[in-house]
């Protein structure tokens, strides 16, 4: 039977913007385990593995920091986790803070509200209907304190809140309520500020409303439907961006993270990598009970710069999954020549990606923007360069002498080199069996300044 590549499907399948989701069949299909080459042989559970095993053989709540580089994998590996979680009989609300704050301005109250809002409509998506009177009272009395009204017509009203959606039963829902706030905030700095005047100084109550009229009350009705609970996952914190006037993960995760303690539920919150540098990591890890789980780099090397075969192996798996998704994965390496022009060529491309999942899938992605496959050596060399040149344009001469070192001596020691270097993608972080060390961007290592 001859195998035939679709070109349309496999350039839709390498988007590098898209977060696969587990639940979603057709893109279980292109998912990888990549544990073994992103852990060390002594210890290859993954982090991941590590939150679930937490969870499932807890009766109390737990409450776990997960971090790792931007586009390294992070999303991806929560979605594949709350899939586990639900086949293991727990409900599970992901949330995407970014779509509720605002990252370079956010406060606890802020994520409270979100938490609530997300809870409240996955709950309501599962017929589990909550009457969060306190909740409602409060924000009557926001949305009377902002002096602000939202009109939209064909909707329900709820007396004090403005204009907001209607459940089936014609009850204006708490959900509805708080997307509409935050809807105001996100376009209003000032509304914000007038906003936490009334709210900070209530965020005790707010944690207590939140408990008291929403997560308990899901648990009681969920493990009467048979359910082992609750779990929140409160994804891209991570993202957190420093204002003019604080640092904001410091601010949200050490100084208020106390706060985050007191929610009642199994709770994962990402937060940004930086604060693995910063001098509260001791605190964070006294507070959350362990330091936070670190997804690090997928290992296309070794130390001594020789290739890590596992890691490279499942690097091309990945390639040859969106390429051949009905195929079976032994299958998959016998067809790699309808994919690139050589095998070396897909080595290349693993090699370049220095293990950064969404690095690999912009590459390959922007090979695909120009020829349909098999994709030419040249073609990929050509997008490679004009990689290496662009995080070159971005490097000062103190910069290069920093890389330099991180060459020499595979570290990085200091918030402030953390910021320069692994924000950029200038320097990728890998844990082996003598743990953590770091490399530099294989594309950046290229460069002629570091020769």
């Amino acid at each position: 039977m001859d195998v035939l590549l679709d070109p349309i499907q496999f350039f839709k399948a390498c988007n590098p913007t898209k977060t696969l989701i587990s639940a979603n069949p057709e893109d279980e299909r292109y998912y990888i385990d990549f544990a073994p080459a992103r852990s060390s042989s002594r210890n290859p559970t993954s982090s991941i593995a590590e939150i679930f095993r937490t969870i499932t053989r807890s009766d109390d709540p737990t409450y776990h920091l997960f971090t790792g580089h931007i586009g390294c994998g992070k999303s991806t590996e929560l979605h594949k986790l709350e899939s586990d979680l639900e086949r293991h009989n727990f409900h599970v609300v992901y949330l995407d803070s970014a779509e509720d704050l605002v990252m370079n301005d956010v406060d606890m109250s802020d994520i409270i509200l979100c938490i609530a809002r997300q809870v409240s409509t996955s709950l309501s998506q599962s017929d589990i209907h909550l009457d969060p009177q306190g909740f409602k009272g409060l924000l009557q009395k926001t949305w009377k304190f902002l002096n602000t009204e939202i009109d939209v017509s064909g909707e329900a009203s709820l007396p004090g809140l403005g204009t907001v959606a209607a459940n089936t039963s014609g009850e204006a829902t708490l959900d509805a309520g708080i997307w509409k706030l935050s809807t105001r905030l996100r376009s209003s700095p000032d509304a914000r500020a007038r906003l936490r005047q009334l709210l900070e100084p209530q965020t005790d109550n707010l944690i207590e409303l939140l408990n008291e009229e929403l997560l308990q009350p899901a648990q009681t009705a969920l493990q009467e439907r048979g359910k082992q609970g609750l779990v929140i996952i409160v994804d891209s914190l991570d993202r957190l961006e420093n204002s003019q006037i604080r640092n904001q993960a410091e601010y949200i995760f050490d100084i208020r993270g106390e706060n985050l303690r007191r929610i009642r539920a199994h709770i994962i919150y990402t937060l940004p990598l930086s604060l693995m540098f910063s001098n509260c990591i001791g605190s964070l890890s006294d507070r959350f009970g362990g330091s936070p789980k670190v997804l690090p780099m997928v290992r296309i090397q070794n130390r001594d710069s020789t290739y890590h075969e596992a890691g490279m192996n499942l690097l091309q798996h990945m390639i040859l999954a969106r390429a051949f998704p009905t195929i079976p994965p032994e299958q998959r390496n016998e067809h790699v020549d309808l994919v690139f022009d050589t095998p070396e060529t897909c080595t290349r491309l693993c090699q370049v990606s220095g293990g950064h999942v969404r690095n690999l899938l912009v590459l390959l992605y922007s090979c695909l923007q120009r020829e349909d496959p098999p994709i030419n050596r040249d073609t990929l060399e050509s997008i490679v360069a004009v990689q290496r040149d662009s995080l070159a344009r971005a490097i000062t001469p103190d910069e290069w002498d920093i890389l330099r070192h991180v060459q020499a001596q595979q570290s990085v020691v200091g918030e402030a080199n953390y910021q320069t270097l692994l924000r950029s993608l200038f320097v990728f972080e890998y844990r082996d069996e003598k743990g953590t060390w770091f490399g530099l961007n294989p594309i950046l290592a290229e460069a002629q300044q570091l020769q």
